[in-house]
């Protein structure tokens, strides 16, 4: 029997003379096509050599898998999901998403030549970071800014020139791991510097950067912990003191301040998040801080502070294999622009933290529609939500979302299915319900977001 049915399987090119794979060559590339055919043939006759397949699908069935499994091939492997999470900084889903400003201004210099390093006013060569110093300056108020590929690179081009060969004193409760394994400590071994701790995990003096002070000290390190909170009976010198105690001695002070944020977030109910300016006004003398999280631009390090300083970190060995590329000094360019015009209601980071109840539950309230209308049991019930991206760690952001009921498959399943279709819809489940936290959500996805579920219940 088993030797009857693989003689039956069809040949790799008369399946593919079918009418139906012929015209899906047309939309997608006739290698991936063909790869398919032989994927669902091999397949199929796995399962005949392993007894699970008894009988041969009939042509159109074969040719509708052969369909399915191209079209997988033909996806990109880096391509677009809808965040129904509720974290907005979601670190696995590409954090921050950039503004259409911000998107337009690297797609055109994506498809284009570009003043990248040209300087069309001298007509000679020009300098890539000059695109962005001036913004950078006269939003955070430093004297000069320089731009890397991200925050880690920027922490270690500092030191590498700053503390290279000797000191650098940080307090204990902030010898932060961020993700990927990135350790403060080891960054300073890595560049050669030599990691002084000073006071416990929970309390650290001034006298303790003062006592631990010596002839190897090149600098005092302040770390924010944008990933923890070290709450109840604990104390650290303020970031003003600090810097009194560092240039009193002739030290600089260094400042990682990880998540970048130029907006009060108070304003919106988000405490304990400092601004670049408040580290600038503070007379920090270098301040490192990432570009795609509360900025809600590229992801980018970006460093300011005293010309002296940053002007000598441009002229580092590591600075040029740190560069950025002309797409992300363009997208950041642009998301720069938004808020020296006070426009920052068009950076999504911004507007998804700025939501009102109000506007959430009126965001909800149309997506639920759109589901009961589409026949699927969903309601509208109240959650909460995260920054992400190692941002505000303990505070959760009031929100609503969409529970959905799936009725013909379990919530496990509906998940999956979600999590596998085109596009990926990435939501949580949360006390036996399917929730589409709408915070995160996009309402020109919602279309596609009721689609997907519809697929996923059947």
């Amino acid at each position: 029997m088993n030797q009857k049915l693989l003689r039956q399987i069809p040949k790799v090119d008369e399946l593919m003379k079918q009418p139906v794979l012929q015209q899906l060559c047309e939309a997608v590339p006739a290698q991936k096509v063909t790869e398919a055919v032989r994927q669902i043939l091999d397949d199929l006759r796995g399962g005949i050599l392993a007894g699970s397949v008894e009988e041969l699908p009939a042509v159109d069935t074969l040719c509708a898998m052969v369909a399915g499994a191209a079209n997988k091939k033909a996806e990109y492997s880096l391509r677009k999901v809808i965040n129904a999470t509720g974290i907005i900084l979601h670190t696995n889903l590409g954090r921050a998403c950039i503004s259409r400003r911000a998107a337009d201004a690297a797609c055109e210099v994506a498809q284009s030549y570009s003043t990248l390093e040209y300087n069309l006013q001298a007509g000679r060569r020009g300098t890539r970071y000059s695109h962005v110093e001036e913004l950078l300056c006269k939003l955070t108020g430093a004297e000069s800014a320089l731009v890397v590929n991200n925050n880690a690179a920027a922490v270690l081009l500092i030191l590498s020139d700053m503390a290279q060969g000797g000191q650098v004193i940080t307090s204990r409760g902030e010898l932060v791991e961020i993700g990927g394994s990135f350790r403060v400590p080891d960054i300073m071994e890595a560049c050669g510097a030599e990691l002084k701790e000073v006071g416990t995990t929970n309390k650290t003096h001034l006298w303790d950067y003062d006592r631990a002070i010596t002839e190897k000290t090149r600098a005092l390190m302040k770390v924010h912990t944008s990933n923890y909170r070290i709450v109840g009976f604990s104390e650290t010198p303020s970031l003003p003191e600090l810097v009194e105690l560092g240039h009193s001695r002739g030290l600089p002070v260094i400042e990682d301040l990880g998540s970048g944020c130029l907006v009060d977030l108070q304003q919106f109910g988000i405490h304990g998040e400092p601004t670049v300016q408040d580290s600038i006004r503070a007379g920090v003398d270098v301040v490192s801080f990432s570009g795609d999280k509360l900025l809600g631009g590229p992801q980018a390090g970006i460093i300011v502070g005293r010309k002296a300083i940053v002007d000598k970190l441009k002229k580092h060995p590591l600075t040029r294999a740190m560069r950025v590329d002309k797409m992300t000094l363009a997208a950041l360019e642009a998301t720069l622009r938004s808020y020296d015009a006070g426009l920052t209601d068009e950076i999504p980071t911004i507007a998804m933290l700025s939501a009102t109840p109000a506007k959430l539950r009126a965001k909800a309230d149309i997506l639920c529609g759109l589901m009961t209308g589409a026949g699927i049991a969903a309601e509208v019930v109240s959650t909460e939500g995260q920054v992400g991206g190692g941002s505000v760690p303990t505070q959760m952001l009031p929100s609503f979302a969409v529970a959905v009921q799936p009725a013909g498959v379990n919530l496990d399943q509906l998940e999956t299915n979600l999590r596998l279709g085109s596009p990926a819809v990435i939501g949580r489940i949360n006390h036996d319900r399917f929730l589409l936290d709408v915070r995160t959500l996009q309402e020109n996805d919602y279309d596609a977001v009721v689609k997907a579920v519809a697929e996923a219940e059947k």
